[in-house]
């Protein structure tokens, strides 16, 4: 699926956005056959109302969409995507009623309503298209629709269809369409190359693990991307309940964010080298499943006591935060749906993120606002470091006592980070409800506020 604007050469219908706070100074300004229309057919402005206006031969002239309240727009990440759902078959211009300042979010989300996961079932979408509004860069937005299109679709698409294989094979078919090489360590060939915890946690499933690492452009600054790719998590050994299992399809949203945030980079062609590394496995039940107890030796040569085989994606994440810094990146950042505890901490909706560089922390949080791609800043809390060393081995990778698990799980990984530079991201990758612009399922979280404060994290 490919979203885009549409071509300025169709039939456009004229779109008028009414906030409800201004509906009435808007009505007194309208002709009285107008007025009349829209009183009939109870157009108010409200949110996601929306109205053609019949020219004299009967024909539309014109369309409303209502834009609510400043109360009820706040409360929707996309509230101009609730009316062009509501909109019929036609193409669209923003005539206007939307602030300057918020058009490109809003020509974002409407081009999301276009996206549906159909790959199993037909299912329906928004049918209503948008000519690009001279005020934003139209290819920018396409290229964040499109980012947000493949890491919806890795997330959504079940560990049946989307095991290490699978999601190799996504990487290596985004690496061609941009011209990035790709290459991929397997199974026992991970212990060959010192990749020991990857191995460790995949070395029961049916796909062998494996490291998958694409490289891009050849000047600049250095960003390497790691993303958690556990294609499906059983919790091991420490199996989960049923419950907690039914979603571990999305235990790779780490590596589809990272994917999408790479393919943003390309189809710009920021000025930068992009390494992308993602440790793919399934964290499964066999006879040479990795056991509670067990100490592991990383890559770094720090040892691990395995006090719960469910909190397994720090593990492959530290041997590929390792083999990172190894390269003397000037920025890493790394995205892992890691642990329930940021999702207590801060809810669905907001991606917690960790880092010690104020300005960069700063960068993004301002970015995320004009992106409407909201994150949060958390701690790395030094008192807690404790709470990650065991004694009988160097780190602990599920800490007793169940307090800042989140917190705990970013200290563990800033371990292994080195000396880099380094950004962490405890995402949750799903919409549990569909909203305007935003389906059920799979969901981009991060990559569109990165993309937007990258020039100023990286000197761009």
């Amino acid at each position: 699926m490919t979203l885009s604007f549409a071509s300025p050469n169709e039939p456009v219908l004229p779109l008028h956005v009414i906030a409800k706070d201004d509906f009435e100074d808007w009505l007194q300004g309208q002709p009285a056959q107008i007025q009349s229309w829209v009183t009939t057919n109870e157009f108010s402005g409200a949110l996601g109302q929306v109205l053609l206006i019949p020219a004299a031969d009967g024909a539309p002239e014109f369309a409303l969409a209502g834009y609510g309240t400043k109360a009820k727009r706040v409360r929707k990440r996309f509230p101009l995507a609730a009316a062009a759902e509501a909109l019929p078959k036609g193409t669209y211009r923003i005539a206007s009623g939307v602030p300057v300042e918020a058009l490109a979010m809003e020509c974002f989300g409407w081009l999301m309503t276009g996206y549906a996961f159909d790959r199993y079932a037909s299912q329906s979408s928004a049918s209503a298209a948008l000519i690009a509004p001279n005020e934003i860069d139209a290819a920018r937005i396409e290229a964040m629709a499109n980012a947000e299109v493949l890491t919806r679709d890795l997330v959504n698409t079940p560990a049946s269809d989307m095991g290490p294989d699978q999601l190799q094979a996504s990487a290596q078919a985004l690496a061609k369409e941009f011209g990035a090489s790709c290459k991929v360590i397997v199974g026992d060939a991970l212990l060959d190359w010192n990749f020991p915890m990857i191995h460790a946690v995949g070395r029961a499933a049916e796909q062998a693990p494996r490291l998958i690492e694409m490289n891009w452009g050849s000047s600049g600054p250095k960003l390497t991307l790691v993303g958690k790719g556990v294609c499906f998590d059983t919790g091991g050994l420490d199996l989960k309940p049923a419950a907690a299992m039914g979603l571990m399809k999305k235990d790779m949203g780490g590596a589809a964010n990272v994917l999408g945030l790479a393919r943003m980079i390309m189809a710009l062609n920021l000025p930068l080298q992009l390494r992308v590394l993602i440790p793919a496995v399934e964290n499964s039940v066999a006879g040479n499943a990795f056991r509670p107890g067990d100490i592991l030796t990383s890559r770094r040569g720090l040892t691990v006591e395995i006090n719960n085989t469910d909190a397994e994606g720090r593990l492959v994440l530290a041997d590929a935060l390792t083999l990172a810094d190894e390269g003397s990146p000037d920025l890493v950042i790394s995205m892992a749906t890691l642990t329930g505890a940021a999702r207590v901490a801060v809810g669905a909706d907001l991606a917690p993120f960790y880092t010690d560089d104020d300005g960069a922390a700063d960068a993004l949080t301002r970015a995320s606002r004009h992106v409407a791609d909201p994150v949060w800043r958390m701690p790395f809390h030094e008192p807690y470091e404790t709470l990650i060393e065991p004694g009988i081995a160097d780190l602990d990778n599920a800490p007793s006592g169940g307090f800042a698990g989140s917190i705990t799980a970013a200290l563990f990984l800033r371990r292994f980070a080195g000396d880099s530079r380094y950004m962490h991201f405890d995402i949750y990758s799903w919409q549990r409800s569909k909203e305007p612009g935003r389906s059920k399922g799979g969901l981009g979280q991060g990559p569109r506020a990165l993309l937007t404060a990258l020039p100023e994290m990286l000197g761009l």
